[in-house]
C-alpha cells in the first residue's frame, strides 16, 4: 500500500476529554488529516509534539501542570518538528492569546468553531498561512498593538524589503486577504503569495501573524490610522 504523503498530522491539547474527542472526531472525517496524539495539559503537549512531530498542534490555553502559552513557547523554541500552533480559546480576546501570538502561534480558534471551519483552519495553517480572518485581524491586532511590547523592533529591520513587499505587508497588517491585496495592487493572487513568501523569508518570520505583529511594532502601521495611510 502506498502511503499518502499529503496526510496532515495533528496533536490536540485540551484538559477536557470531551473537547479532545470532539475535535478528533471532526478532524478525522477528512481522510487527509490524522490525529496522532492528544494531551490533557501543556507538559503532555510538549511530550506529544516531540514524539509525534505533527504538522499542526491545537493548543488550549488554560490547562493544568503547564499552560498552553508556556507549552507553545517550548514547542516553537525547540525548532524543527514542532509544527505550527493554533491556540484554542473560549474567549475571542483572551489575554493569553496576545502573548501566544507573540510567542509564535499561527493564530487562534474559538472552541465553538464549526466543523467545516475547523478542518479548513488546520489545512490553512499547515500550508503556512496565518489563522486570522480579516475581521478578526482588524479587531485583534489593533488591540494587541496597544499593549506595551516587551521589545521595540527597529524600523530598519524593514529595510531589506522592496517597495512592493512593504506595500503587501501594509495590506496584510490591515487584515486584507490575498485576493483583496491583489485587486488593490492590480496584480495576481499568485504574485501576492510570492511577495508574502519573500517578505517572510527576509524578515525571518514564521507566518503572516508574525508579519502583522512586526508591522505594528515597527510603526509601519499605527492603530487607528486610516487604511490608506502609512
Amino acid at each position: 500500500m502506498i502511503d499518502q504523503p499529503a496526510t496532515l498530522r495533528v496533536v490536540v491539547a485540551d484538559d477536557q476529554a470531551l473537547v479532545r474527542a470532539g475535535f478528533r472526531m471532526i478532524l478525522q472525517t477528512d481522510p487527509g488529516i490524522r490525529v496522532v496524539g492528544e494531551a490533557a495539559n501543556g507538559e503532555e503537549a510538549v511530550f506529544a509534539v516531540r514524539r509525534h512531530r505533527p504538522d499542526v498542534v491545537m493548543m488550549d490555553v488554560r490547562m493544568p501542570v503547564l499552560d498552553g502559552l508556556e507549552a507553545t513557547r517550548r514547542i516553537l523554541a525547540a525548532g524543527g518538528g514542532g509544527g505550527r500552533v493554533i491556540i484554542l480559546t473560549t474567549f475571542d480576546l483572551d489575554e493569553y492569546v496576545f502573548a501566544a501570538l507573540r510567542a509564535g502561534a499561527s493564530g487562534f480558534l474559538l472552541k465553538d468553531v464549526s466543523p467545516e471551519h475547523l478542518i479548513a483552519s488546520v489545512r490553512m495553517v499547515a500550508s503556512g498561512d496565518a489563522l486570522l480572518a480579516p475581521s478578526v485581524t482588524r479587531r485583534l491586532i489593533e488591540a494587541f498593538a496597544r499593549r506595551p511590547p516587551e521589545t521595540s523592533p527597529s524600523p530598519s529591520r524593514l529595510a531589506a524589503l522592496t517597495g512592493r513587499e512593504r506595500d503587501v505587508l501594509l495590506h496584510l497588517a490591515r487584515g486584507r486577504t490575498n485576493a483583496e491585496i491583489a485587486a488593490t495592487l492590480c496584480v495576481s493572487e499568485a504574485t501576492v503569495k510570492t511577495h508574502v513568501g519573500n517578505l517572510l523569508g527576509k524578515l525571518g518570520l514564521r507566518d503572516r501573524v508574525q508579519a502583522v505583529i512586526l508591522a505594528y511594532e515597527t510603526g509601519l502601521v499605527v492603530p487607528g490610522e486610516p487604511a490608506g495611510g502609512r
